[in-house]
């Protein structure tokens, strides 16, 4: 997948413009320097570091976030039309895919993705970029609420929490908040849920429309010529019409 550069600088006007539109200040204008202190940086970043995952190219990321936001504003729609009640605002479904990823820029100083420099590596394994060793290590989640809040920028409750949770159970850190039985002990928003959908369907769609064409042809079930069959060259040998109708039935 390649982005021209007028799609990679579309994607990012239009990230801005979710901030505008739905961020309320002072926070909106916090969100908007961060963003455009490190555009240069976020605005190429890919979403993975490797093709078998998604969006492993440059705007990968920003494509990605944007897929996010439209998908956690859909599914909101879809929850609000079941009569779900109100445990989150719109501006908190935003903000949290908005940032749920942000963690993946690396901190302040160092990206988190650089270029593979090992050619075996990028052919082998798919691996177009690498983990930057010059990072400390932290989780995506962690690393992401702490850029928020390292610039002032400070996330509710519910923000924090779906940031830190937007995995699912596929972070074996977030059982504890997850696998509970106890009614008082369970998440009590809902936006936990639907950022983590609308990342699952994000990162499926994008790894269909990489994928799905490369697998074209390969389950498709080949014609078989009858007069080849096992069951035609078996039935060819048996001499007795009563005994090869018997055996035509019992085959089919």
């Amino acid at each position: 997948m390649i982005l021209t550069a007028e799609q990679i600088q579309h994607n990012w006007d239009k990230l801005l413009g979710y901030i505008d539109e739905y961020i309320a200040e002072p926070r909106k204008a916090k969100l908007l320097a961060f963003y455009k202190q490190y555009e240069d940086r976020l605005i190429m970043m890919p979403a993975s570091h490797k093709k078998e995952y998604h969006n492993a190219f440059p705007g990968g990321y920003i494509e990605h976030v944007l897929r996010v936001i439209e998908g956690a504003l859909a599914i909101n729609t879809v929850w609000q039309n079941f009569g779900v009640s109100d445990t989150y605002t719109v501006e908190e479904l935003v903000f949290s895919a908005l940032n749920h990823d942000l963690g993946k820029m690396g901190d302040e100083n160092h990206e988190c993705y650089i270029p593979q420099t090992d050619q075996w590596r990028k052919e082998k394994l798919g691996e177009d970029y690498t983990h930057n060793t010059q990072i400390e290590f932290m989780s995506v989640p962690d690393r992401g609420l702490h850029l928020l809040y390292s610039n002032g920028i400070i996330p509710t409750k519910n923000e924090l929490l779906t940031i830190k949770l937007h995995d699912g159970l596929y972070d074996e850190a977030n059982k504890p908040y997850l696998i509970n039985w106890l009614p008082e002990q369970k998440p009590r928003t809902s936006l936990i849920f639907i950022i983590h959908q609308a990342d699952l369907m994000a990162a499926r769609i994008e790894f269909e429309r990489e994928w799905f064409p490369k697998f074209k042809g390969i389950l498709v079930k080949p014609k078989v010529d009858k007069k080849v069959t096992t069951k035609t060259k078996a039935l060819g040998k048996v001499g007795s019409p009563g005994l090869k109708g018997l055996l035509d039935q019992l085959s089919e």
